[in-house]
């Protein structure tokens, strides 16, 4: 199975994924940590995308396309991945559409924790407190809602119409949020 998980900051996508990984034996895809890992490696992308993410700019789609789907043709993701933290724009999402249709394994689903804004900045700004988060200040977290609103929204519009798209109310507890998204997922 091949998802995309999307959801804004304080949603909860990163207790949610890990339970979905367990619940789905399926790899992490994460491209930060992709990104990263290319850059130690100090492979040609890897310092192309460090030239970018040292000046504080995104790495161009064209960059990150081409090391997902150099990472994407190892063999743990034949079967399937959970993509985190991607893709992030409209031309990353068609690419990798054409990519696993390409190989014959299209995207399953796209899954989108939803929230009150109000109540997903409390959420982080506890988050704050308890596991002295430096990257919950008020001023990062309204950039980082900011950053999702801007770049997601078109990106759930083309799901949406696509029929991938599963919207997931992340208010409740953990658990009932896991429900939501393990019962979303049996209708596919």
């Amino acid at each position: 199975m091949f998802l995309v998980f999307i959801g804004p900051p304080g949603a909860g996508k990163g207790t949610q994924s890990k339970r979905l990984l367990a619940h789905l034996r399926i790899p992490h895809f994460s491209t930060g940590e992709m990104l990263r890992a290319a850059i130690e490696e100090d492979s040609d992308l890897g310092r192309l995308a460090g030239q970018y993410m040292d000046g504080g700019r995104l790495v161009p789609d064209d960059v990150v396309m081409r090391l997902v789907l150099e990472r994407l043709s190892l063999p743990k993701y034949a079967l399937g991945c959970l993509f985190d933290g991607f893709p992030r724009t409209i031309t990353q999402a068609q690419a990798l559409d054409q990519a696993l249709q390409d190989r014959g394994t299209p995207l399953d689903a796209v899954i989108e924790l939803q929230g009150f804004e109000r109540e997903l900045i409390s959420r982080m700004q506890k988050r704050a407190i308890t596991e002295q988060r430096a990257d919950d200040t008020p001023a990062v977290i309204a950039q980082r809602m900011e950053v999702y609103k801007r770049q997601t929204a078109p990106l759930l519009s083309y799901y949406e119409q696509r029929g991938l798209l599963h919207s997931i109310n992340a208010m409740g507890s953990p658990d009932e949020v896991f429900s939501l998204i393990t019962a979303s997922l049996a209708t596919k």
